[in-house]
């Protein structure tokens, strides 16, 4: 079992950068794909990013060329680097694990989620 906790969220301006982290404890981190998801008020949750258990990346169009994943199976984390923010960016950010091989755009394969960390963008 994997617990996942979420930091590195906050508010910035269109154009800002973050960075979010996710912390795994529990065991085999490096035998499950790790992937963000994010969800806006009143939207449906979206996958933006998965990186598999042979650290392969892959992302959601709307994030491709302005995020990275990556993951560091030696401190059991998980990160998002987020640049060329955009207001419709704005969600709660959550990190998932699943099985070794898993796409971003199936959130019913992971099995394990973070809390969430809230990501802002303003105009």
């Amino acid at each position: 079992q994997l617990h996942l906790v979420e930091s590195g969220g906050g508010s910035v301006q269109t154009g800002g950068s973050l960075r979010l982290s996710c912390a795994a404890s529990g065991s085999l981190f490096s035998s499950y794909s790790m992937a963000w998801f994010r969800q806006a008020p009143g939207k449906e949750r979206e996958g933006v990013a998965v990186i598999d258990g042979d650290s392969n990346p892959d992302y959601a169009d709307s994030a491709k060329g302005r995020f990275t994943i990556s993951r560091d199976n030696t401190k059991n984390a998980l990160h998002l680097q987020m640049s060329s923010l955009k207001p419709e960016d704005t969600a709660m950010y959550y990190c998932a694990a699943g099985p070794f091989y898993s796409s971003y755009e199936a959130a019913s394969d992971f099995n394990y989620w973070g809390q969430g960390t809230q990501v802002t963008v303003s105009s």
